[in-house]
């Protein structure tokens, strides 16, 4: 099994450099003064998320036939509208396979970058987009289970510990795991000091059990279906589950009215939009669980729907 290494990460940073935003290390005053507090806000890249750095590597990295012939994706979201927005960057065409359950802002937001669309019922992803595969020639982009994908995610860490590194701690979402791996192997060869720490729901926690286990576990569908986060009701592959259990110190899991208070903090705290996927890191690091010293949070997106946000306000 292909391990990502600190070597294909810089590499994905100079294939990538220019067509993401290198997003700043913000600083939170307002965090606990025994665990200063930095967001790392990659809701302000273009499509809203983090999806985008590995999208673009991996399309980046095709030759210049392979990349011709367009790309498929399956996605929640995120990575579909990363996928739609750099095959758009590169001319190409995109079709995109998005559960039915879908929240519209993400549905539309990926049609704007001008990739076709298909729905499919909840588990069905997959087997519809290698249909597309077949049917389109393109090829596939998937969101967490590729080398390629990890090491584009993987750029977050090295931008952390160029910005900050005597960091301690660094809390990441975790769905697939195609972000933590990637962001946990940059961090493990340069600040190897640093606790690196997953975050999940309480309702979708299956990474949770099975690093408790040894293994990886299911978790039904409909009962991940269960949390608020919607981008992090995916598993771990073979290939990232192997990652986290190499790069991971720990794991938190958070509750759901956690997770709402998160998105409200750092929307009237921070001034920044979190959907409730990207709040859990914040939601851990308002947990007893997380260790004291130099915290930095990854809001890994900011894409939620305007009537679910302004719920999440009033509280």
């Amino acid at each position: 099994m292909q391990q990502v290494t600190i070597e294909d990460i810089r590499a994905a940073a100079d294939r990538i450099r220019g067509s993401v935003l290198r997003t700043p290390l913000i600083p939170a005053g307002w965090g606990d003064p025994e665990r200063p507090l930095w967001i790392k806000p990659e809701s302000l890249q273009a499509v809203g998320a983090f999806k985008v750095r590995g999208a673009f590597n991996a399309i980046a990295a095709l030759d210049d036939d392979t990349r011709a012939r367009g790309v498929v994706a399956y996605s929640s979201g995120n990575h579909a509208q990363a996928v739609a927005y750099a095959a758009s960057r590169w001319g190409i065409a995109a079709h995109i396979v998005m559960p039915e359950e879908t929240p519209n802002v993400k549905v539309a937001a990926t049609r704007e970058w001008g990739a076709t669309v298909v729905l499919c019922g909840a588990g069905e992803r997959e087997r519809v987009a290698a249909r597309l595969v077949t049917e389109t020639g393109g090829v596939l982009i998937p969101p967490f289970d590729h080398p390629d994908v990890i090491a584009g995610q993987g750029t977050i860490g090295l931008e952390i510990a160029e910005d900050l590194p005597d960091v301690e701690t660094v809390l990441i979402p975790v769905s697939g795991g195609g972000l933590a791996s990637g962001i946990g192997t940059a961090l493990r060869a340069l600040c190897p000091r640093a606790r690196v720490i997953g975050v999940e729901p309480e309702l979708a926690a299956d990474t949770a059990e099975a690093l408790r286990v040894g293994h990886r576990v299911d978790w039904p569908i409909q009962d991940r279906n269960r949390t608020i986060a919607d981008g992090l009701r995916s598993q771990p592959s073979e290939l990232t589950f192997d990652h986290l259990r190499r790069v991971l110190d720990d794991l938190i899991t958070v509750s759901e009215n956690d997770i709402r208070a998160a998105s409200r903090e750092l929307a009237l705290r921070a001034h920044l939009v979190a959907e409730p996927s990207g709040a859990v890191a914040l939601a851990a690091y308002r947990s007893t669980a997380t260790p004291r010293g130099r915290t930095v949070i990854v809001l890994s997106g900011g894409n939620v729907e305007p009537a679910l946000m302004a719920e999440i306000l009033v509280g």
